[in-house]
């Protein structure tokens, strides 16, 4: 080592710190690797399902002799209006079916704040989940946030998808997807490479000197003679048996077959993660499927969510929590008034309830329940008059 190696600074070597799995798959992966939360059509089906989970009010009902009646106290706009600081319902209900679908593998972990001086719940704040952790117990689990650990009646588990060996962890679909995403990933990349490609469409024999066609110079000779026209799209003039003009044509993703193979990825994304196919843009809009896709993945999620709020928060028996979808389902004007209608004539609803249905103020003079002439309870049909007759008016 020569003496003035001695003095040389060794150049500063940059580390990376790789804190989750995802960043280890994409540190051994290709250049060609994107990760399920930046895919596109992954991100549009979680999307859909949590933005229409997340519209759906939360709502306090209890339990009485004449039928579940809603309850209207701080607990209920805690948990519908303001359920964590700087987060309204929607961004909570939002964050927490990302982590269920996607973020969090199936679990979704908030913590529990409570104020002593009010007696009430300060906040409901969701965790990070790549800070989260479980470790099995025997006849329990452990949750592992950070540096801290909580037990399960400590802070409120959101579970999708139980693991057959451990049923209070959640799994997602990141593993059963994986596969399909690469796929769609290289169809993307083709997709790419077709737009990008610069092939000439016409190829042009010609009958010359080989020595004119090697130069660039040469050939641009013979273009601008024979195959350059004006300004004005005139014919080619060119000398018969000298030049002979074939037309290619590159191929297509259709030749190839990559829409079809696209389209099948894409319905299956959409079967594992439970959306219908026209979100990924397979297909056209139907109603009847999407009013389907509610009533059940919609609602799967809604029922998980009101579930584990009624166990987790409610100390009250007949008290519990639900996510309404009325408003989510693919109505018409006409279909809301008619069906509103029906109610009305029927006594089993107020005018005024109709007209909250389609988005009209209350009118004051249409709060009475109205009832036609002929609807009577089953006590009062005797007193009739004009179902009497018989021996009694011939009398």
């Amino acid at each position: 080592m020569g003496v003035f190696n001695l003095f040389k600074r060794n150049k500063k070597t940059q580390v990376g710190i790789i804190d989750n799995k995802e960043q280890f798959d994409e540190l051994l992966a290709d250049h060609t690797y994107i990760p399920l939360n930046k895919n596109p059509d992954i991100l549009i089906a979680v999307d859909k399902i949590a933005d229409v989970v997340s519209n759906m009010t939360i709502q306090l009902l209890e339990n009485t002799e004449n039928g579940d009646k809603r309850v209207y106290n701080a607990l209920s706009r805690k948990i519908d209006i303001e359920p964590c600081q700087h987060m309204t319902r929607k961004m909570w209900i939002y964050k927490i079916v990302k982590d269920l679908l996607l973020d969090g593998d199936g679990n979704s972990i908030v913590h529990i704040e409570y104020d002593p001086q009010k007696d009430l719940i300060a906040n409901l704040t969701p965790m990070p989940t790549k800070n989260v952790s479980f470790e099995i117990t025997e006849d329990s689990y452990k949750i592992h946030v950070s540096d801290t650990v909580y037990n399960p009646d400590e802070v409120i588990h959101f579970v999708l998808n139980p693991k057959p060996e451990v049923p209070f962890v959640g799994t997602s679909y990141r593993l059963a997807i994986q596969d399909i995403v690469k796929n769609l990933n290289q169809a993307t990349l083709t997709k790419r490479g077709f737009l990008h490609q610069n092939m000439p469409s016409l190829i042009i024999k010609v009958d010359a000197h080989n020595a004119e066609l090697a130069s660039e110079e040469g050939r641009l000779r013979i273009y601008n003679k024979y195959v350059k026209t004006s300004a004005t799209g005139q014919p080619w003039i060119i000398p018969a048996e000298m030049l002979e003009i074939n037309q290619i044509k590159p191929l297509t993703l259709k030749d190839i077959a990559i829409n079809e193979s696209v389209e099948i990825d894409k319905k299956t994304v959409a079967g594992l993660i439970g959306v219908p196919a026209f979100f990924l843009g397979v297909g056209s809009f139907n109603k009847e499927e999407y009013n389907n896709w509610i009533s059940t993945k919609v609602m799967s999620i809604a029922l998980i969510i009101s579930q584990t709020l009624t166990r987790d928060l409610l100390l009250k028996d007949e008290w519990y929590f639900k996510l309404n979808p009325r408003s989510l389902y693919s109505y018409s004007i006409t279909e809301l008034v008619s069906a509103g209608s029906q109610m009305v004539h029927l006594a089993a609803m107020r005018r005024n309830e109709l007209r909250d249905w389609v988005g009209m103020t209350p009118d004051p003079d249409m709060n009475e329940i109205i009832v036609l002439e002929n609807y009577l309870n089953q006590d009062d049909l005797g007193k009739q008059k004009k179902l009497k007759g018989g021996a009694q008016d011939n009398a």
